[in-house]
């Protein structure tokens, strides 16, 4: 395939990752396979390798680890389909060794993210309003299809650098900021509220990336803005978010009063209790898939928690579901999984080039997201959550790295 081809077509395949990922069944994994089939380009002669940085080899290694030694695990209580998910992360490397070699077009990356963004909102919408859905969600599970549409949404904030460095800098800016609002408006109308958690920390990034630069009087018209925005989803009943809060509320005054324990948040409570028990019992290599459900079968059958908070295989928090399941051995691999990519993508917020800039601020707004929705979902046991990390990881360090080594090589260049 001519280098000029491959170009035109990752960038095609870039943008239906992003366009299509929620609103077709599996969309999110169409534009990822296409990827990995181009990779076996890259055994080409004419196409080669890149050379790798020291940083790069860190994001394959974290990758390679993680889905090796997880994938094993699982592969051996489990048989293949317990090796199904965790090898989305091996699969991933070969695409992020192809997106190093050939770095998609920013506008078609940040295109398809805004349009994928816009689409999860409008579907969100119409399940909603039309369809009379309580929660929308999409073609997966509500809580997957939830975080994703703000996920895409707060990923779309990250692309206003680039768009605000463009020519046709009012297009992009307009498209991106829609995209941000029905993005985050789908995950509002699904009423999954684990992801409005972490906003907080959200902002913080995007701050940290475009916020100092920004006079005093654009910062309070954007709280303003964002103020009177949560106020009108919140007063507004067909959004669902103002029941789901005061739904929240009640499930902790009755848990902590010793009232109906198997609400939606009393079950989660029970469920960590449970797995922290487990963890104590077994700290180091945990329990296993199998042993876990087993373990807290018993830990029902004995009262020490409902009953029904014992029909689920995870404990509805990735971080304490590691540590359950694998022991702190699967803790740390989840934490270098997530921590290693937000310590090297904060190298580049700050960047003086806005189109590294903007690659810089969204890969670490990805893990930030993730460790959000992991407080109250075992995100990564889905195979929509596998997949958008695992593949979303390796474009957005490859572009970055990229363009990155792009932007040295220029300057390097016209320096005398």
């Amino acid at each position: 395939m001519p280098a000029g081809t491959l170009a035109r077509y990752i960038s095609a395949c870039v943008f239906l990752m992003g366009a299509l990922s929620l609103i077709v069944p599996s969309g999110y994994s169409v534009g990822a396979a296409l990827l990995l089939i181009a990779s076996g380009c890259l055994l080409s002669r004419r196409i080669g390798f890149a050379p790798l940085g020291r940083e790069d080899k860190w994001i394959i290694a974290v990758m390679c680890l993680y889905g090796a030694t997880v994938g094993v695990l699982s592969l051996i209580e489990l048989g293949p389909r317990g090796f199904d998910r965790p090898s989305r992360f091996l699969l991933a490397v070969p695409v992020l060794l192809l997106i190093l070699r050939c770095p998609p077009r920013l506008s078609w990356l940040w295109s398809g993210l805004a349009l994928g963004a816009i689409g999860s909102g409008s579907w969100a919408l119409w399940q909603n309003l039309a369809l009379g859905q309580g929660r929308a969600d999409g073609f997966i599970y509500v809580i997957q299809f939830g975080n994703l549409s703000m996920l895409l949404g707060v990923l779309c904030l990250a692309g206003l650098g680039w768009a605000f460095s463009q020519q046709g800098k009012a297009f992009w800016l307009l498209l991106l900021l829609g995209g941000a609002l029905l993005g985050m408006l789908g995950s509002l109308l699904s009423g999954s509220r684990g992801g409005w958690i972490g906003l907080p920390f959200i902002a913080f990034v995007l701050y940290r990336g475009y916020g100092q630069g920004l006079s005093f009087r654009i910062k309070s018209a954007a709280v303003c803005f964002a103020l009177v925005l949560v106020t009108i989803m919140y007063v507004t009943p067909q959004t669902g978010v103002q029941q789901r809060v005061h739904m929240g509320i009640t499930d902790v005054t009755q848990y902590i009063g010793g009232g109906d324990r198997d609400t939606s948040l009393g079950l989660r409570f029970q469920m960590w209790r449970g797995a922290g028990q487990l963890i104590s019992e077994r700290p180091l290599l945990g329990w296993g898939e199998d042993g876990y459900v087993q373990a807290m079968q018993s830990l029902g059958e004995r009262g020490v928690i409902s009953p029904a908070a014992t029909l689920f295989d995870h404990a509805h928090n990735e971080f304490i579901d590691a540590t359950a399941k694998r022991g702190m051995v699967g803790l740390l691999l989840l934490l270098a999984l997530y921590f290693v990519p937000i310590r090297l993508f904060a190298q580049g917020v700050s960047h003086p080039n806005y189109r590294v800039r903007s690659l810089a601020v969204a890969g670490t707004l990805l893990p930030v997201a993730y460790i959000d929705f992991g407080l109250s979902q075992t995100f990564l046991a889905h195979n929509s959550g596998a997949m958008f990390y695992a593949f979303w990881l390796a474009v957005w360090w490859g572009t970055f790295s990229a363009y990155r080594r792009r932007f040295i090589e220029a300057r390097t260049f016209s320096e005398p």
